[in-house]
């Protein structure tokens, strides 16, 4: 490739990395329901047809923002399950990293809960496609830390299927994010510090997948 081949696609990349920037900032502070095609041009301080260059519509851009998120998830995910040595506390760092991404990035769990609920067509857009594969890379990181717990004793043998946990315990921590973000006044009406539901409810996991051994922390 030439010098002045390379410089253009440098440029393109910075450009698209300007306009994936100033979604992501936009979708941060407002919600990406109130986000508009015109704020993003004005934000990255390009006209909006040349933001129309890099990205379909708004549903294009909205992914892209969206691979980060996942991306991202994944890379929380491994970085928590490389540091513990079991794979029950693999399985627990790896919960615990999902409820600080959720509170560190309520935005791209936004992203998340969206992209969970989303039917993916049968035509589905290569971003759509780019999201669903790091989606795929973070439940692997999970279905890897069961596999270790099984061999290394800490995860009963009779748990079942790693995906089919590894589903389940994603369910559940998620719903558990939703709850503690969503109903937090709630929860303090009833002397519940977010903290405390959060050990609770990885206690459980811990004794569903160690088949009673350990015990539920009292709250």
């Amino acid at each position: 490739m030439s010098y002045i081949a390379e410089r253009r696609v440098e440029e393109k990349e910075r450009r698209r990395t300007e306009i994936l920037d100033a979604a992501d900032g936009l979708y941060a502070e407002k919600g990406w329901e109130s986000v508009t095609v015109d704020q993003v041009a004005r934000s990255a301080r390009l006209s909006r047809a040349l933001v129309y260059v890099y990205f379909k519509d708004k549903e294009e851009l909205l992914f892209a923002v969206g691979e980060r998120a996942m991306r991202l998830l994944r890379d929380r995910f491994e970085a928590a399950s490389v540091s513990s040595p079991l794979g029950v506390e693999k399985i627990e760092a790896i919960g615990r990293s999902y409820m600080t991404y959720a509170f560190e990035f309520p935005h791209y769990f936004d992203f998340v809960s969206r992209f969970h609920a989303h039917e993916m067509p049968a035509d589905a857009r290569t971003q759509d496609l780019k999201c669903r594969s790091a989606g795929d890379e973070a439940i692997g990181v999970v279905v890897r830390a069961i596999e270790t717990g099984l061999r290394d004793g800490s995860i009963r043998p009779n748990v079942g299927e790693p995906m089919m946990l590894a589903i389940s315990l994603w369910a559940f921590t998620h719903g558990l994010i939703q709850l503690a973000m969503a109903k937090g006044n709630d929860l303090d009406r009833f002397g519940i510090g977010i903290p405390e539901l959060s050990d609770y409810g990885f206690g459980l996991l811990r004794l569903v997948t160690q088949g009673g051994q350990g015990a539920v922390p009292n709250g």
